[in-house]
């Protein structure tokens, strides 16, 4: 399979026994891709253009420039860091995107505040190469599966260098202990963050208790001076090239890191972790929703979905993918990891707007702390 060179970034699982006999069906709508992507063309509206936005490094652009020959429409694609950026470029209403790919929790603000338009699954020809499973998933924030057409999943964990550990790594304690002063690398997404404190406390990742959430802020904050940085996109190469010794990492990031260097390894802590599922939505920003039906369709193919895994290699809901992949890269825990992995994981949920505006205030505070670790 292509792998990506160590300079390309991603950004943000199922158990495999989720995926159990995956590797022996047949491939829903698998066969001759030529086929499938004359189905497309003869749907498409001809000089046409949709805008889209997606996290960076999320899709391989070769799928742009192929649905553009396919089809004659223009892909206008755009890029952003996390689920917050997203969702204030999309609320500003300077551009007017015709499809947004974002996580659980943002789709489902969209969703609750009215900017989400219900998506014709009748139209589109390829959409039932998504799993069952996967489709539950989306109930969670989406109950009739009517806004949300899930893209990729996975989990939240550490991702650490053995050589650099001491002992056995199972808990998010290690991030708090001060064993590992300026060695650490935490999120810089503020639910990730918390997500991490709440559920090291046995906190639920979607508490909206005014207690519960100033007590993992107040241990983030108390942490700080034991952090080098916070990152997103970073991380990966961060750990590889041996800048720190534990850091958060999502599940899809893993993969590249152990194949660049084999010392690294992931863990999702036993206290639990956050499940997510990034998915495309349709906004009432809309302008070509047609186009945004092909897009949408063209990236649930056989032969597409399999480029973005490829690419991306988080674990894919599409089941005509699942189906080609080799039983070693389906029980590879860097891709799929195994059952126990989701044990007290939760999916994030959408929270009131005062208890985000009171994230906001106290993520504000602890990235305005001045602390330098080899001072203390």
């Amino acid at each position: 399979m292509k792998k990506r060179v160590l300079s390309v970034l991603t950004v943000a699982g199922l158990a495999v026994g989720l995926l159990a006999g995956c590797g022996s069906q047949e491939a829903p709508n698998a066969g001759n891709t030529s086929a499938q992507g004359s189905a497309i063309s003869e749907r498409s509206s001809k000089g046409s253009t949709i805008t889209v936005i997606n996290y960076g490094e999320y899709i391989d652009k070769s799928v742009l420039r192929q649905f553009e020959a396919e089809t004659g429409i223009e892909v206008k694609y755009e890029e952003c860091v996390n689920p917050e950026e997203m969702y204030s470029k999309y609320i500003a209403g300077a551009i007017d995107y015709d499809l947004i790919c974002s996580s659980e929790y943002i789709i489902e603000r969209l969703i609750q505040e009215g900017h989400a338009l219900e998506i014709d699954k009748s139209q589109m020809e390829y959409v039932d190469n998504i799993g069952d499973k996967y489709w539950e998933i989306c109930q969670v924030f989406d109950p009739e599966n009517q806004y949300a057409i899930p893209y990729f999943y996975g989990t939240v964990g550490l991702l650490y260098n053995e050589d650099l550990i001491k002992g056995e790594i199972d808990s998010w304690e290690v991030l708090f202990n001060g064993e590992y002063a300026g060695e650490i690398i935490m999120s810089n997404n503020v639910r990730d963050a918390l997500m991490i404190a709440e559920k090291y406390l046995g906190y639920s990742l979607n508490t909206t208790d005014r207690d519960e959430i100033d007590t993992a802020f107040e241990l983030l904050i108390d942490q700080k001076k034991d952090v080098e940085a916070y990152f997103v996109d970073e991380v990966r190469e961060e750990m590889v090239a041996e800048n720190a010794s534990i850091a958060v990492c999502y599940s899809g990031e893993t993969y590249l890191a152990n194949e660049y260097n084999e010392k690294l390894q992931y863990v999702v802590p036993k206290e639990g972790s956050n499940l997510w599922v990034d998915c495309w939505m349709l906004p009432k920003s809309a302008t070509n929703v047609e186009g945004a039906l092909l897009f949408l369709d063209f990236l649930c193919r056989e032969d597409i979905a399999m480029k973005n895994f490829e690419y991306v290699y988080y674990p894919s809901p599409n089941e005509a993918v699942l189906a080609q992949l080799d039983e070693e890269t389906l029980s590879d825990p860097f891709v799929f990891p195994d059952e126990e992995a989701f044990e007290n994981c939760e999916v994030y949920r959408q929270l009131d707007t005062d208890t985000i505006e009171y994230y906001s205030a106290w993520w504000k505070e602890l990235k305005s702390v001045t602390t330098f670790f080899w001072q203390q």
